[in-house]
């Protein structure tokens, strides 16, 4: 009696807890950089495939510093209607989930974190004083009502999933962010899992809500099938990097720059001209701003003119602090995203790179202005020829392999070496040239 009390107990149990997920296969994503159409495009795809072929779950394995916020609500809208369990792990060891990929996290039906991972800082970034405001520390009011929507979604999402709601706005307003124990003990991730495996265990059994109806997990046996990202979509995932954009667009300013000055050479104006196409596709996957954009290229023109005019420097000054700050601003759309352009390890060494060209350009140029002529009349001043006849004033002279008009400063008899001191149209100037010595 008492052992069909029990199974009937547990079969209400199972009941109550909703239909489990039949141990399948389960479908895996892996992101790692930022968050942009190309990569959500690719998680779209993999949670409206999870759904197609029937997977028990999806994981998405994820590192990001952020990325768009048009993007992540698009990733956050299909994640959080979608007819599949979405875990979402951040690994491997030493992962961020960073911004946007805060957002993404608190987001799944089932989150967790490897060992030596962090999570948070998802303030939205913008250009001035520390914290997105102006020198007195005042928010503009376009920085407030962006601040404002991301903590209300993000607000929103850990409510949906019942995780730490006043940490989540911390993590907007104040920017803060904590590791994997931390994100553990205060409820922002469900557990810790050393890896993949560890992680299937460790969801086995789980309760979650999916699309409205309660589901239990069934994980420990299910087999893994990774889905990756297409060519095309990992092509457009690495253009969409502040970065690469900047230094694509610098290599092809650069190779153009090399075609114009030495034209038929033909190598560096066609890869001059796919840099910059590249760096054009990645201005337009990216919001960048125009103020940003003429302030770059009007500072790599500043540049360059300093090579060619001499004004002690304060070109290059200019130049190079237009750069600099139109480098910062080019991708500063707080509004829209959180990328920008990485200041000390891409700015500051491009700068130092056009300082270096240019600085190779006067050198070779003042090198060669220095050097004796090689080509044309004026390099025969300073040869040694032979008078052809005498020379009492003037007479005829071999030079370099051909006969000349001379005018010499005093006789020199017929067979006399002689030395050129100027050309004067067709007719050389010369004087008598000291015999060579023995041997």
């Amino acid at each position: 009696m008492s052992r069909a009390l029990a199974a009937a107990l547990a079969a209400l149990a199972i009941a109550a807890a909703g239909p489990a997920l039949a141990a399948g296969h389960v479908n895996r994503v892996v992101v790692s950089g930022s968050i942009n159409p190309a990569s959500a495009d690719y998680l779209m795809r993999g949670i409206a495939e999870s759904e197609a072929d029937g997977a028990a779950a999806l994981v998405i394995q994820l590192d990001t510093p952020g990325g768009l916020l048009s993007s992540t609500k698009d990733v956050i809208q299909a994640i959080l209607n979608a007819r599949v369990p979405v875990i979402v792990y951040v690994a491997p060891r030493g992962a961020w989930a960073g911004s946007a990929g805060t957002f993404i996290t608190l987001a799944g039906h089932v989150a967790a974190m490897a060992p030596g991972t962090s999570i948070g800082a998802a303030h939205p970034v913008g250009l001035g004083a520390p914290g997105g405001g102006d020198k007195e520390g005042r928010d503009s009011v376009a920085e407030r009502k962006v601040e404002n929507f991301a903590a209300a979604f993000i607000e929103s999402i850990a409510r949906e999933r019942k995780r730490n709601v006043s940490w989540a706005v911390k993590a907007v307003r104040e920017s803060v962010a904590i590791s994997w124990e931390e994100a553990v003990k205060l409820g922002v991730v469900d557990f810790v899992a050393d890896d993949l495996p560890d992680l299937l265990r460790k969801s086995d059994g789980r309760e979650v809500t999916v699309a409205g109806a309660p589901r239990r997990l069934a994980l420990a046996d299910a087999t893994v099938r990774e889905l990756p990202m297409g060519p095309v979509t990992r092509f457009f995932d690495v253009l969409a990097d502040p970065n690469l954009a900047v230094m694509l667009i610098l290599a092809g300013l650069l190779g153009l720059y090399v075609e114009f000055t030495t034209p038929g050479v033909i190598v560096p104006g066609v890869a001059g001209g796919i840099c910059l196409l590249l760096g054009c596709i990645s201005l337009q996957i990216l919001p960048f701003s125009w103020v940003g954009l003429l302030l770059l290229l009007g500072g790599i023109g500043l540049l360059v003119a300093e090579v060619f005019v001499s004004s002690f420097g304060v070109l290059f000054a200019l130049g190079a602090a237009a750069f600099l700050l139109g480098g910062a601003m080019l991708f500063d759309r707080p509004e829209i995203s959180d990328l920008n352009v990485s200041f000390w390890s891409v700015l500051v060494p491009a700068v130092a790179a056009i300082s270096l060209f240019g600085a190779a350009v006067v050198f070779g140029v003042g090198r060669s202005l220095r050097r004796r002529p090689v080509a044309g009349v004026d390099e025969l001043v300073g040869r040694i020829g032979r008078a052809e006849s005498a020379l009492a004033p003037e007479g005829t002279v071999f030079v370099r392999g051909e006969y000349w008009q001379a005018r010499a400063e005093e006789p020199v008899a017929a067979g006399g070496r002689v030395e050129v001191t100027a050309v004067e149209g067709l007719r050389l100037r010369v004087r008598r040239a000291p015999d060579e010595g023995p041997g």
